[in-house]
């Protein structure tokens, strides 16, 4: 599909409002993504490993907060900035953080292209689920560039998403394997719909598309955490 004809802004905005509390579950996540849970330990666990004196966190597409509620489970404490595009979606987060050990919370509604962000600021950036929603090479390259001198020098930006493959053989397999991820899940409707909104929704890219960004944007160190399927988790270091 053409990006000029996938969802725009205010359509995928319009679908987070309703959706606010299949994002409110520590012990699950996202039941739509493969190996959640695992992805939600695996990066807070590395952002506090690497960063344990961290300060300022900015957590990008925020959901209601999962991944901010899980790092200051290790880094109590922090300033926590959350960026999403629903406004449910933040009330849910602030109101989640609140009750946690965050120290002061903000939150900006908007598009990360949009939000204007402080400059080396934060010492842990994460972007959970949000930047498969890019849609051309430009936006990547701005919004990489924008994380990046939004950093603290030594500050790790981690991502979780949804992926292609380059090699069609293996984006084909994968997607295959996606499927019947899905349809165990559930069943073959679910896996449709799940299919359907990803391919009116959605422009992900490869990790290795991504890690190219990473590098030409300045981030000096990049490490692949984890694939499976059509699902990748890494981080980069400024």
């Amino acid at each position: 599909m053409n990006p000029s004809d996938k969802s725009s802004v205010e359509e995928i905005r319009a679908r987070f409002d309703n959706d606010v509390d299949r994002f409110s579950n520590l012990e699950t996540g996202q039941s739509a993504t493969m190996d959640a849970p695992l992805v939600l330990d695996l990066i807070t666990r590395v952002a506090a490993a690497h960063r344990p004196e961290a300060k300022n966190v900015l957590d990008i597409g925020c959901g209601a907060g999962n991944y901010t509620l899980k790092l200051l489970e290790r880094i109590p404490e922090m300033n926590c900035t959350l960026i999403d595009l629903s406004q449910p979606m933040l009330d849910r987060a602030r109101q989640r953080l609140t009750e946690s050990r965050a120290k002061e919370i903000v939150t900006l509604p908007g598009d990360v292209r949009e939000v204007d962000l402080p400059g080396e600021t934060f010492d842990v950036v994460m972007a959970a689920a949000v930047l498969h929603h890019l849609r051309i090479d430009a936006d990547w390259k701005s919004v990489f560039q924008k994380i990046y001198q939004a950093m603290r020098p030594g500050g790790i930006f981690l991502v979780s998403d949804l992926i292609t493959s380059d090699l069609p053989a293996a984006e084909e397999v994968q997607w295959e394997r996606y499927g019947e991820y899905l349809t165990d899940f559930k069943d073959d409707a679910y896996r449709q719909t799940v299919f359907d909104y990803i391919e009116k929704e959605d422009t992900p890219r490869s990790v290795l598309y991504q890690v190219d960004i990473c590098r030409a944007a300045g981030f000096r160190q990049v490490e692949v955490l984890h694939l499976n399927a059509c699902f990748g988790a890494y981080c980069a270091v400024k």
